[in-house]
Parts: structure tokens; C-alpha cells; sequence
């Protein structure tokens, strides 16, 4: 008997697999329950009761199980209510939120009670025995042991710059396309995935209007796009404005001015306390009977609870409606926001070549962001750290790099240098011969424009000391002015 207890031990934690290159570590379950399936339970189904305390806003269920003997072991939940879900022998994990649930399962509130686990045993041979481990995790008072234990590892590993749209809807809000036979329809989320794909977008964040119901479609769609990273996000539209939240773990109620939410601050607390970073979009828009809300006109937005802004939206790329203004006035402010760009997009289907303010392609702009792997966690760190620039025309190849270097002190765009010294700036441009780069300090050209005359131009500039103060930034124009690249801040201490 010891000797069995001993190699049940030690298959469990055999079959219990090590976090993934880049991914954090599978946290520590909030329940646990071991057993053993034997040959009597052979198509016979067995029940794991736990009970969920008040409280819980996600659940997520592994099981691992020995398979050494072909036994086979299906899963499926059921609430103190009602069936939640069955995914058979198909996974070996689940989850449930009021947001959004794995397939197979339904969303929706989740009771305190008793739940039940089934465990259905369509095989188990004559005499095998199989032991098994079942973690329950939950998501509640500031922990967040569910999410983490679903979330999937990166797809692809290592640092490098990454390209996406941060901003995309379907039917789930206002999208729509062309259906099979011509009319126009709400448009399926998988259209607008497949546009992304064929882009050669690395990531994208769909952002439908006030709703989480997308949510459990990109959950679904995620295993086959596995070269694209599918972010949640919700367009939080109100009457003083629109911002994007990325990565929330649930509803951010949006009703700014009403009971349950009272100004916007409140509403920005809610976004963070979801797991979110918000930015806000096309903020320079006028607001009023064509677009109600578009522009951002909130008086008591805290823009350190802001992580960046829209400085390009669709085709509007300068201008007084393009958002690069309102972002160059908030940086000179003191706020340290990171510039991103997004198409915006509604329809699938829209080709390139759209003039303003027309309709923009998807992964038209593109955010292009330094991160350490393609992952949700990877890619909202590095728009929080601002090493980002925005490809204007989405294209697969352009790159801008730039450091600025004053003493030993060197800084990259969304890092910070001791100003007040001469400051030797470094750029890299590829993919942008024929055009030229210039020199933004404080939200001004400098005057100091170098040609791009090759594929990989290396650039140099310099600021002197009393100059040196505030931040800088590097912009890459046609010949014509029409922008292609533009980069995010190196800020420049005035102490």
C-alpha cells in the first residue's frame, strides 16, 4: 500500500507541468482534491464537491490525471443551480467569469455554494488504477490565482518589437461587413481576427463598446490563431469621452455622472482594480450629435492613472483632429503617457488606400512596442514602459529605435535622463529611404532634420544643455511631410 501511495506521489508531480520559458508559475491552488480511479469506476461518473465562498469573481479547474493504462477521464462543472459546462476528455482545464468562460462552459455570476465537479470515466481497464489531482483557483479580494492559472504561455519567446492594433470591433458592438451573399451585416469576430492575421499583425486588442461578450470568442479563436496574440478590451464609451481598457478581467461599468459610478476617477480605479490599462481615444475629436462623446472633455481626468494615448487614430494622421496634439500638450504638462495608434477599424474588408476621414484597414496604423515576449502580460508592460512607436502605415518591416545617451547616462524612448547636458541622440530607421527624421523637444521640430538614404540608416543628433529639459522625440516624415514614423518620449530630468 505504501508503495502504491508512493508512485501515486510521485506520477502526480510528474503530471503536473513546470511553467513555460517566460510565463510565470502556475500559482498555488485555493482547494485540492486527490483520488484514484480504478477499474469498478470503468463508464461510471464521479462527483468532486467544492464549495465557493461569497465573493469569487473566476473559477478556474485543472485536472491531471495517469493515463499510463489508457484510462480516460471526462470533466464538466455544475453550479449549486444549474449545468456550467462539459469538455469530456478535451481539456484538462477550465474557467468560469461572469465575462467570458472557456468553450464548452457558460458564463455567467457565480454562486457561493456547493459546486460539483463531475469526473465521467468512459475507460477504465480491468485492475488499472490511475491516480488524479483536481486545483481549484479563484479569483477574489485582490488575488487573482484564477486568471493566472488560465492564462496561456507566450507565443512566441525573447524580446523584439512586436506590431499590432489596439483598436478593433465586430459584432459584438458596431461592426459589420458583407455577408456571404452581399447584404450588410454585424460583422463575425473571426472576420476581423483573419484580417489581422493576414496583416502580419503580432497582436491585436478587440475593443467592442461597453461589453466583456467578445470576450469568450477570443477565448475560442485563440488555439488556432496561435501567431496572434488576442487581447481583450473594451471601448469604455461615454458622454465626455472614449478610452480603451487592455486586459481587463471582467465589466467596468461605464455610466460616468450615474449612482454607481460617480465621476471619472471612479471609473478609472474600477479599470485598474480590473487588471486594466486604459488609454484614451481619438481624443482631439469634436463631440457632439455626429459622434456623441468622441472627444475627450472630461475636467477631472487623472492622467496618472492614464498609461497612454491615442495620438493616431484611422486615417486621421495630422491635423487638429488627429490626436497627436492633445498628447504632445498632455506631455508638457508633466504627464508621462505613451503615444499608440490604432485603425479603429469596422469592417474588415476595408482596403488601404482610404483618404480622411474614411475608414482605415485593420493593422492600419500599427503600435509597434519593445517587449520581452508576445504575451498579454509582456505587451501591456511595454506600453506602460513607453518603448513604442507608431508605424503609420502599417507596414510589416519599418523600425525605429532611438537613444539618447548625456555622460555614461543613456536612456531609450519611455526612460528618463538627467537633462541639462549635452545629449548625443542615436536613431536607427529601417525601412524608410527617401524620407527624413526629425528632432521634437517639447512638442517642436528643433530644426534638426537628417535624409534617410538607405534601408538601415543610422542617425545622429545632439541637444545642448539648455535644451535639455522637458522631452525629445524623433519623427520620420516623407519628403511631402506626410508622417511615417513617430516615436514615443525620452524624457529629460530639468533638476
Amino acid at each position: 500500500m505504501r508503495a502504491t501511495i508512493l508512485l501515486a506521489a510521485a506520477w502526480l508531480a510528474a503530471a503536473i507541468p513546470m511553467a513555460a520559458a517566460g510565463q510565470a508559475p502556475t500559482p498555488a491552488p485555493d482547494l485540492s482534491f486527490t483520488g484514484e480511479i480504478v477499474g469498478a469506476d470503468h463508464q461510471t461518473y464521479r462527483p468532486v464537491p467544492f464549495d465557493v465562498p461569497e465573493g469569487v469573481g473566476r473559477i478556474t479547474v485543472t485536472l491531471a490525471y495517469d493515463r499510463s493504462n489508457r484510462t480516460v477521464v471526462d470533466m464538466g462543472v455544475w453550479d449549486p443551480a444549474r449545468f456550467r459546462g462539459w469538455s469530456g476528455g478535451t481539456r484538462d482545464r477550465f474557467t468560469l467569469a461572469p465575462s467570458d468562460a472557456t468553450p464548452g462552459y457558460l458564463a455567467g455570476d457565480l454562486p457561493a455554494g456547493r459546486w460539483r465537479l463531475m469526473l465521467g470515466v468512459p475507460n477504465a481497464r480491468s485492475g488499472a488504477r490511475a491516480a488524479y489531482e483536481v486545483k481549484v483557483y479563484f479569483d477574489r479580494a485582490g488575488e487573482h490565482r484564477a486568471t493566472e492559472a488560465i492564462a496561456d504561455p507566450p507565443l512566441k519567446d525573447g524580446p523584439g518589437w512586436y506590431r499590432g492594433d489596439l483598436h478593433l470591433h465586430d459584432a459584438h458592438s458596431d461592426g459589420s461587413c458583407e455577408s456571404r451573399s452581399g447584404r450588410r451585416v454585424p460583422c463575425p469576430l473571426f472576420r476581423t481576427v483573419e484580417a489581422a492575421a493576414e496583416a502580419g499583425l503580432d497582436f491585436i486588442a478587440v475593443t467592442d463598446h461597453n461589453t466583456t461578450a467578445h470576450f469568450g470568442g477570443l477565448r475560442e479563436l485563440q488555439p488556432y490563431f496561435d501567431d496572434l496574440l488576442l487581447i481583450p478590451g473594451i471601448e469604455i464609451t461615454t458622454f465626455g469621452g472614449h478610452a480603451n481598457i487592455f486586459g481587463p478581467r471582467r465589466f467596468v461599468d461605464f455610466r460616468v455622472g450615474s449612482d454607481e459610478v460617480a465621476d471619472i476617477r471612479v471609473l478609472q480605479r474600477d479599470a485598474a482594480a480590473a487588471g486594466a490599462i486604459l488609454s484614451l481615444n481619438h481624443p482631439a475629436l469634436p463631440s457632439g450629435e455626429p459622434c456623441m462623446g468622441c472627444g475627450w472633455t472630461w475636467p477631472d481626468t487623472d492622467f496618472g492613472a492614464v498609461a497612454a494615448i491615442e495620438a493616431i487614430n484611422g486615417t486621421m494622421t495630422q491635423g487638429p483632429l488627429a490626436g497627436l496634439g492633445f498628447w504632445y500638450a498632455r506631455l508638457n504638462e508633466g504627464h508621462r503617457l505613451t503615444g499608440i495608434a490604432a485603425s479603429d477599424n469596422h469592417d474588415p474588408d476595408v482596403a488601404p488606400g482610404q483618404a480622411p476621414p474614411g475608414p482605415s484597414p485593420v493593422g492600419r496604423p500599427a503600435t509597434v512596442v519593445y517587449a520581452r515576449n508576445l504575451s498579454m502580460p509582456a505587451i501591456l508592460d511595454a506600453i506602460r514602459a513607453g518603448n513604442v512607436f507608431i508605424d503609420v502605415e502599417g507596414t510589416r518591416s519599418r523600425r525605429l529605435e532611438v537613444e539618447a545617451q548625456a555622460g555614461r547616462d543613456r536612456a531609450s524612448m519611455g526612460e528618463t535622463l538627467a537633462g541639462r547636458r549635452q545629449v548625443a541622440i542615436h536613431a536607427v530607421v529601417a525601412g524608410a529611404a527617401g524620407a527624413f527624421a526629425e528632432l521634437i523637444v517639447n512638442g517642436q521640430p528643433l530644426g534638426q532634420r537628417r535624409s534617410i538614404s538607405s534601408d538601415e540608416a543610422q542617425l545622429f543628433l545632439s541637444l545642448e544643455p539648455g535644451q535639455a529639459c522637458g522631452w525629445l522625440a524623433i519623427n520620420v516624415r516623407e519628403a511631402d511631410g506626410r508622417p511615417l514614423l513617430v516615436g514615443n518620449p525620452v524624457y529629460l530630468r530639468c533638476d
